[in-house]
């Protein structure tokens, strides 16, 4: 009986209960294939031009979503953007997440001045608006995509460290932390071997969910100018440039769109569906 409480209770077998969290699974599931398998998926090239073919609408022979204002094939650019959107907020995530939480593990750890110090910097850093701060970022260290990665990825360092310091807090009173530094632990080996796994849940949920965010970050980037630059494909760039044409080519603007809203929604959905199931209140 508790055997089969346990197997209900699991992971996996929770997410698949949370019929939102398996629709979200799947969106970023198929916009993962298509960022990884783009040039199987489509033998085009992005950015093949065909100014005879240009303003194609949609449903066109060969086009299945028309082309753009160089007639270059729409859909294969929006799957080649499928890429780069999943590279930099998966890259930034991981830019943040990595000093963010080492920050926030060492300022909830050893708390007196050494918190008061790097929270405040923290408190600095959330003064600005995230895309602001994502803004002025580009600005300094120019275009491309890997700076577009660094850029986000700093700007989710703030977070990150909020995050891990709370957890922090709370662990590292529990009477098991404290049994361990009673044996004579490290405090680098009390901090990596025992708090942080007991940290992980939360800090997961957050950079789930602050994949969408970085996903808008880079297609905001790009419709201003200081992101991903063309012929590159990305959706933001994409967006920038059918938004002086929509109304004559309409579909240029709204597929890429489209594209971004489905992929912010999945990796919501995924994010709120991990909560849950990391949650160890929800037992059903």
């Amino acid at each position: 009986m508790i055997l089969k409480e346990r197997k209900a209770n699991n992971a996996w077998n929770k997410l698949k209960r949370n019929k939102t969290a398996l629709i979200g699974l799947m969106i970023v599931v198929v916009m993962t294939i298509l960022a990884l398998f783009a040039s199987i998926i489509t033998s085009k090239d992005p950015n093949a031009m065909d100014l005879a073919n240009a303003y194609l609408k949609p449903g066109s022979p060969g086009h299945i979503l028309g082309t753009d204002e160089f007639g270059r094939d729409l859909l294969t650019r929006i799957i080649y953007g499928a890429r780069v959107s999943i590279i930099v907020a998966v890259g930034g995530m991981a830019v943040g997440g990595s000093v963010g939480i080492l920050l926030g593990l060492i300022s909830g750890f050893k708390g007196g001045i050494v918190d008061t110090v790097i929270m405040r910097f923290m408190d600095g850093m959330f003064a600005f608006p995230f895309i602001l701060l994502a803004l002025i970022l580009m600005t300094v260290l120019g275009d491309g995509i890997h700076n577009v990665i660094i850029a986000i990825g700093i700007a989710n360092i703030p977070g990150f460290a909020r995050v891990a310091r709370g957890q922090v807090h709370i662990v590292k009173n529990e009477e098991y932390t404290q049994a361990i530094r009673a044996l004579g632990a490290s405090d680098s080996r009390l901090l990596f071997k025992h708090i942080l796994p007991n940290c992980v849940s939360p800090i997961i949920v957050y950079g789930t969910l602050n994949v969408a965010g970085a996903i808008i970050s880079e297609a905001a980037l790009s419709f201003l100018g200081l992101g991903i630059q063309p012929p590159t494909a990305s959706w933001g760039n994409i967006l920038r440039a059918g938004k002086d044409t929509l109304g004559t080519a309409p579909h240029i603007a709204t597929f890429s769109g489209i594209a971004i809203i489905i992929t912010v929604l999945g990796f919501n959905l995924l994010g709120d569906g991990i909560r849950d199931v990391l949650d160890p209140k929800m037992k059903r």
